[in-house]
């Protein structure tokens, strides 16, 4: 594990900038071939429309439909980073936990807001099982599927964290590649305390660029967290974005990528196991595994002279430069991948 403090403000993403361009991009969990034709042609149809001030009404009613919320219940943010930030300014606690290994994203916007934050940390050795939150937090964030483990942890397990003077929020933005979104808790309204679930349009529908995502939870809170947004916090494609894939077709189609995601996932985890250095820690349910490997950072730099980047895992709290992140791809991208990563353990 790497005694230097981790870069919270790292992402996959710079991994294929510069000089990562031209790289396969196995660092970034944005679905491949996204956005579909037909997203495209509902934003490119907007653009008769920019003249005119963002209506959020559509939008959110949509997506009250889709998880059963009053629309009182819904924030749509300029994507779930936005949220995060939102959360870290309205919010007022005594005792901050962040579970982690996770994305970073939510322990820096605390850290900005001036927050103090403590750390539960996971252990690979009985595959990041969810537990350790101290009783006296106020706080707690975590995510799930989580980011980078790609563990599923269990409905029950999650909602067991709230009570009564807690805000606990659950990062579920990677819960639309699990296959019938089982272990959400976007739905949930009778728990304890209040629950705040984070949802993102940008890794099954492409759309990283738009800054599309959305929070859910107690009415009195969603409106705190709407009083601190600026004016007009969404555009209108954004908005469009967001009424389009709440569409039943949509979660059809979204529901399909799912069930294509894992038997690829079934497939990369068949091809690692090849590796005897290589190990996989819990049971990925994610568009991405996370792997141990020794050496894995001098690895990584070996993979991009042979044409692919893969993520760094030396940047969440709780892992180390032995970790690599790996996005799913397709079977013929994933046997590429393979032989280029026996060549370079050899």
């Amino acid at each position: 594990m790497t005694t230097t403090e981790p870069d919270l403000r790292h992402h996959g993403d710079a991994e294929v900038r510069a000089d990562g361009l031209g790289l396969v991009d196995l660092a970034v969990n944005v679905r491949t071939g996204t956005p579909p034709q037909w997203l495209r042609d509902r934003l490119a149809a907007t653009l008769g429309d920019l003249a005119a001030y963002p209506d959020q009404r559509a939008a959110r009613a949509a997506v009250a439909a889709r998880h059963g919320r009053p629309v009182e219940e819904v924030l749509l943010t300029s994507g779930a980073a936005e949220a995060f930030v939102l959360l870290a300014r309205v919010l007022t606690a005594r005792h901050i936990t962040v579970v982690h290994p996770q994305f970073t994203e939510p322990e820096a916007a605390l850290r900005d807001a001036g927050h103090q934050v403590h750390r539960v940390l996971l252990s690979p050795g009985d595959g990041f099982r969810l537990g350790g939150v101290p009783e006296e937090a106020d706080l707690v964030v975590l995510g799930n599927p989580t980011n980078p483990t790609s563990v599923l942890h269990p409905a029950e397990a999650v909602a067991a964290l709230a009570r009564p003077g807690r805000t606990l929020v659950v990062d579920e933005a990677f819960m639309d590649t699990v296959p019938g979104e089982r272990e959400s808790l976007a739905s949930v309204r009778d728990l304890p305390g209040r629950v705040v679930v984070l949802r993102s349009l940008t890794k099954t529908w492409g759309l990283a660029g738009l800054r599309i995502g959305y929070a859910l939870g107690p009415a009195p809170l969603i409106a705190e967290l709407a009083a601190a947004q600026p004016l007009w916090p969404v555009s209108t494609p954004a908005l469009t974005a967001a009424e389009a894939c709440s569409t039943p077709e949509a979660l059809a189609e979204a529901e399909q990528a799912a069930a294509e995601l894992t038997l690829r996932r079934a497939y990369l985890l068949k091809g690692l196991a090849a590796f005897p250095a290589v190990r996989v820690h819990g049971e990925p349910a994610a568009s991405f595994v996370l792997i141990h490997l020794p050496d894995a950072a001098a690895v990584r730099r070996r993979l991009r002279t042979r044409g692919y980047a893969v993520r760094r895992g030396d940047t969440f709290p709780g892992l180390g430069e032995d970790w690599l992140r790996i996005a799913v791809r397709d079977e013929e991208t994933t046997d590429a991948f393979l032989n280029a990563l026996a060549a370079v353990l050899s």
